[in-house]
């Protein structure tokens, strides 16, 4: 369903249909050369000769255009992007889950249990709320505050773009808080907040990620209420556009793999956004 929604686009027709005619004009010149050089030979002429051409040039367009998996390797800096449908909690690599700039982990009432901290809470800690708590105060033991606020829950305030960075068996956990809590415990955040937030997570990750392969959701959704300014669509481009921007100062990691809910990767525009990971190959 996926593959057939792909080519459903124009964006896949108008590279089919350029690429087709591309190998169509080349090798009509091919033989149309060939004929002027040597006329007496015949065997390049005729009806099935043409239809082999059309065949070969559709074929070639084809192969070219069929969609693939979205994914990117870079020389320059040298490191693979990859955007994958999937969920999150069953990637085996380091992993960045949001959060916002109090750190709550309480769920039902701070926290939503269907949300990606919510859940990660279960899978990852087996509910263990103190567990996760005490590894989190570790984490941020050290970090400069930017206030309190008086509500429910925790009331030390870290802001925005603070990440803390817990160990889970062999891999790390980047909790990168880019969402502001209120009186209230309802979270917000903007896209400039989110790229900052962006911009220090991959300071955090090309420090303690010792290479490696690095999985973030799409930021932006969920908790901080951003999915009706920032669609899954832009938030992603805003994730990758970020990572390029700061591997080009320093490495950050071997790959980045952007894990997309089910729900979230069938709207997408994939072949949109796996030219737009091509094009940054030459920017």
């Amino acid at each position: 369903m996926e593959i057939l929604q792909d080519l459903r686009t124009w964006r896949f027709w108008r590279h089919f249909l350029t690429m087709s005619f591309a190998c169509l004009g080349g090798l009509s010149t091919v033989l149309q050369t060939s004929s002027v050089i040597n006329p007496e030979v015949k065997i390049f002429q005729g009806t099935p000769v043409l239809i082999a051409v059309i065949v070969i040039s559709l074929v070639f367009g084809l192969k070219l255009s069929w969609p693939r998996p979205i994914s990117q390797d870079y020389s320059a800096p040298k490191t693979k992007i990859t955007i994958v449908e999937g969920n999150m909690l069953a990637e085996t690599t380091h992993l960045v889950i949001g959060t916002n700039d109090t750190f709550d982990t309480e769920t039902p009432n701070i926290i939503a249990q269907s949300s990606l901290q919510g859940q990660a809470l279960q899978v990852l800690f087996g509910g263990d709320l103190r567990e996760l708590d005490a590894q989190l105060t570790n984490a941020l033991t050290g970090k400069p505050t930017v206030g309190t606020i008086a509500k429910a829950g925790k009331q030390t305030r870290f802001g925005v773009g603070t990440v803390a960075t817990v160990r889970h068996a062999a891999r790390l956990i980047f909790f990168l808080a880019y969402a502001e809590m209120d009186a209230q415990n309802t979270a917000h955040s903007t896209p400039d907040k989110v790229w900052t937030s962006l911009r220090l997570l991959w300071d955090e990750i090309s420090k303690r990620g010792n290479g490696g392969t690095v999985s973030v959701p799409v930021i932006g959704g969920g908790q901080a209420r951003l999915s009706s300014v920032l669609p899954a669509q832009d938030a992603i481009r805003l994730t990758i556009l970020s990572f390029m921007f700061a591997s080009r100062n320093e490495k950050v990691c071997d790959e980045l793999r952007i894990v997309v809910r089910p729900e979230d990767y069938k709207k997408l525009d994939r072949l949109e956004l796996q030219s737009f990971l091509s094009s940054l190959r030459s920017s």
